[in-house]
């Protein structure tokens, strides 16, 4: 059958359909839920955050707890497919050079990275062929790490994905911005982050992400110009998805009106499923964290309401009244969990019908 959609092409990676499916920490997107992506043919993203047992653990076994959880959630992905497999790490983990490090050693195929600008992220990986993709919100972020990476380490970006405001989980923008709506629609962002990206020789492929649910919106955005799209609320519902069964529910009996953003203890607003944890949060309840990880370089376990580390990782393992659920604009439209790949065949058709 004749490839109606346009292949991705990332370094010398060819992407088909132009997929990504959004890293989810903690613990969403796991080997699991990222090698059945890359068996269809997209990219399937392990999230790099909180993958280590860390809980009642000393916290000076942080950093080589979630090393090695991280490495073995690559040999695993590795060992369920022969597809794309990449790595989300955010650039404000205080221990984000070590992750780094691991994903290189077990030769990833990409590293995606954002929640903060990756300017010495070309520095880890000198030595390897891994493709490097930054999460930016603005084309000024763009110019800022390709004149970063150009002068330092004569490399440029493989691709870049922007990430507009109706993404789940924490948002690079203002929180007044987001909640009053303010912030740019991905729509003028992806605009202006492709006359940029065009501008150098070779072009670097836009991928566009965050709010995007189905196939009207794939191929919204290819129009537009982008190269492809990075989703990652549709693959919670899936079968494959690791987490638990409750997080997955929590989606399906969401109202669009339990979508609301909060402030998080890491200083960025975050979108999430109401449930009464937020509701007490939301309150000014506080949940003295008790932190000897500091897991997030921007957050001050002294002066933190609660512990976002450990309220997601409550959430990924089921306990929702300790925790709470990340979500996408459009996690409401969630009515049903099934395979990746039932969605992805879904989500071509629709994409072929609207191009």
């Amino acid at each position: 059958m004749k490839k109606q959609l346009p292949e991705l092409r990332i370094g010398d990676l060819t992407v088909y359909p132009p997929i990504i499916q959004g890293g989810m920490g903690v613990r969403v997107s796991r080997s699991g839920l990222a090698s059945a992506v890359a068996n269809e043919g997209c990219v399937g993203v392990i999230a790099g955050v909180g993958l280590g047992m860390f809980e009642n653990r000393p916290g000076s076994e942080f950093e080589s707890l979630n090393n090695d959880a991280l490495r073995a959630e690559i040999r695993k992905a590795r060992s369920m497919t022969k597809g794309i497999i990449g790595v989300n790490l955010m650039v404000v983990l205080s221990n984000y050079e070590p992750l780094v490090r691991t994903a290189v050693e077990e030769n990833v195929d990409l590293i995606i990275s954002g929640a903060g600008l990756p300017l010495e992220l070309p520095k880890y990986v000198a030595k390897k062929d891994i493709r490097l993709v930054p999460i930016i919100s603005s084309a000024r972020a763009l110019q800022i790490i390709c004149s970063k990476w150009k002068r330092n380490f004569d490399r440029m970006p493989d691709a870049v994905i922007v990430e507009g405001p109706k993404a789940g989980g924490h948002i690079g923008y203002d929180f007044q911005d987001v909640i009053e709506d303010r912030a740019p629609s991905l729509d003028t962002s992806v605009l202006e982050v492709i006359k940029l990206a065009q501008s150098f020789d070779p072009a670097i492929p836009v991928i566009a992400a965050g709010g995007i649910f189905d196939g009207k919106d794939i191929a919204h955005f290819l129009r537009l110009g982008a190269s492809g799209v990075q989703m990652g609320t549709r693959f919670v519902c899936t079968d494959e998805c690791d987490v638990h069964e409750s997080f997955k529910q929590a989606y399906i009996n969401a109202k669009k009106e339990d979508l609301v953003i909060i402030k998080s203890p890491v200083g960025l607003p975050g979108r999430v499923i109401k449930n009464k944890f937020v509701e007490e949060v939301q309150k000014g309840k506080t949940i003295p964290p008790s932190c000897s990880f500091h897991c997030l370089r921007t957050c001050n376990p002294k002066k933190a309401p609660y512990c976002i580390a450990k309220a997601l990782t409550s959430a990924a393992e089921g306990n929702l009244d300790a925790g709470f659920v990340f979500a996408g604009s459009n996690a409401y439209r969630c009515t049903e969990i099934v395979t990746v790949k039932k969605l992805i065949e879904q989500l071509v058709s629709e994409a072929e019908q609207y191009l």
